[in-house]
């Protein structure tokens, strides 16, 4: 049976940069993720683990991102020594 994804689509736009000059660069990407993202964000704000709404919006999409491509490519050694940590502050985080 085929693991069912919810589908997200991202578009992500260069404003001003460090050096003071205008962005240019965009990328626009479709990804799939098991969870739904914006229950996800609900959550995360509810728990008032940071200060804005925004903070909290970044953490929570960052680490569902960064979340997924680990659990898919969970067979990589570069996600080997993060599987316990990131096993521990997922508990930790769901726990608040």
């Amino acid at each position: 049976m085929e693991k069912r994804n919810n589908t997200y689509h991202l578009d992500l736009k260069e404003i001003s940069l460090k050096d003071g000059s205008t962005g240019s660069k965009t990328l626009s990407l479709e990804f799939k993720n098991h969870d739904d993202l914006f229950h996800i964000f609900e959550l995360i704000r509810n728990k008032n683990i940071f200060d804005n709404e925004q903070t909290a919006n970044e953490f929570a999409l960052g680490l569902k991102l960064f979340t997924e491509v680990m659990i898919t490519h969970k067979d990589l050694p570069i996600f080997e020594e993060l599987k316990p940590a990131i096993g521990s502050f997922m508990k930790k985080l769901k726990s608040l």
